[in-house]
């Protein structure tokens, strides 16, 4: 019963909205306001934040790695020395560095996004 009212609505929603909400695509030829679909922002303060995101990124890769080298040796040491409990800090290290890489590049995501802005007419932006 509960599927049916759903497919129902959803039916309805569609019917309403079908020419009035258009997601992750520009408007059709020859309607809107669209033009060429390229976005521009021109705002210095977005510039400023992809600057600091990229600061973010370049200091997390320094200091997230601090921790890498020991914990690697520290796993292959307690392997070799016949203990498999050597594993589990491999295990750590590995998770570890995927969590770090996706961080790090969450950060040059928004740094590239927000440093690609145009800055404003009136400003011109200095690096």
């Amino acid at each position: 019963m509960a599927w049916d009212e759903w497919e129902q609505l959803k039916s309805e929603a569609a019917a309403r909205n079908s020419a009035s909400m258009r997601l992750n695509e520009a408007a059709p030829a020859g309607g809107g306001s669209a033009g060429n679909g390229d976005q521009i922002v021109h705002d210095d303060e977005l510039g400023k934040m992809g600057d600091t995101a990229y600061e973010l990124r370049q200091k997390f890769g320094v200091d997230s790695d601090h921790a890498r080298p020991s914990t690697f040796t520290a796993s292959v040491d307690l392997f070799n020395d016949g203990l498999d409990m050597g594993a589990a800090p491999t295990e750590l290290h590995d998770a570890w560095n995927s969590r770090t890489k996706t961080l790090r590049d969450a950060c040059a995501h928004i740094s590239n996004h927000f440093t690609s802005t145009t800055p404003a007419p009136s400003t011109p932006r200095i690096r």
